[in-house]
């Protein structure tokens, strides 16, 4: 199925020139003070990964609980079980780095809990419908973002033990209800949800890393960023979520998605792809 990939590589970042603009910005901005060669061989590392992650997400909606645990390797599942043993909701927090479609697929069949995968819809309700019946076949649920909140007050308050998988690294909507800091040298807007649900139920955050250790094989390591959030001052756990991924994205740049808009925000506004700036009213 690579040989698929790489043809599809060669149209996409040479032909289509898909997003080149967005993704050499991104990476010169971040990484500005790496050599020109090095952020370009970035560049070409990434545009190669995301056309596998294309390959490997049709695979996925299609591979045996076999094919997945086989390329999709949890390597220390127990630091998520102790916390199921004590009856505990445990929050998932990661980012769009290395295979997260096949990480949708494992809540169901490689963790005890009962899994919940949280994203935006897509726009056609058709396509989305088909894709989320091949997401949850085996047992994982996929829930809008905009759903969630009931979701997790339905689990809790029949004290069923969940994995919240949440991608934290999407560009918010509104900056005035966003979390600010400095992340890869840029003022950055960071989702506020994980820490929210944290704090309100008391649950557990874990950061969770996907490592690629060859083409199509992949490790997931699990680690804890906060026991008792009602313990840490207020944002300690978003921040801390964004320290974490900010290394893991240093020591592998090309695995992570840089072809997305994720610094379209100010801190007033949205920046508009005529570089002009919409005023968000607080």
């Amino acid at each position: 199925m690579y040989i698929l990939s790489d043809i599809l590589y060669l149209l996409v970042y040479y032909v289509v020139r898909y997003r080149r603009r967005v993704t050499r910005g991104n990476l010169d901005a971040c990484f500005g003070d790496r050599p020109v060669g090095e952020r370009r061989r970035t560049e070409r590392r990434y545009y190669r990964h995301m056309c596998d992650l294309l390959v490997e997400a049709v695979v996925g909606l299609y591979a045996s609980p076999a094919f997945i645990k086989r390329h999709y390797r949890f390597v220390n599942r127990q630091v998520v079980d102790r916390y199921f043993e004590r009856g505990q909701t445990v929050i998932l927090a990661s980012a769009h780095y290395g295979n997260w479609e096949y990480m949708v697929a494992s809540l169901g069949m490689q963790l005890l809990h009962h899994g919940i995968g949280v994203g935006k819809p897509l726009d056609d309700k058709s396509v989305a419908a088909y894709i989320t019946r091949r997401r949850t076949r085996y047992g994982t649920q996929v829930v809008d973002q905009y759903d969630v909140r009931q979701h997790v007050a339905f689990f809790d308050a029949h004290h069923v033990p969940c994995a919240l998988m949440m991608l934290g690294d999407q560009s918010p909507s509104n900056p005035h209800r966003s979390y600010w800091t400095t992340f890869l040298g840029r003022d950055t807007a960071f989702l506020y949800g994980a820490e929210h649900f944290a704090r309100q139920y008391g649950y557990p955050v874990l950061y969770y890393t996907v490592n690629r250790v060859r083409r199509g094989y992949y490790e997931v390591s699990f680690e804890t960023l906060c026991e008792r959030p009602n313990e840490v001052p207020q944002y300690t756990i978003v921040e801390r979520y964004a320290r974490r991924l900010e290394r893991q994205i240093e020591e592998r740049p090309e695995n992570w998605l840089w072809s997305h808009r994720r610094w379209k925000l100010t801190r007033n506004g949205r920046i508009q792809k005529d570089g002009t700036i919409k005023i968000i009213p607080q």
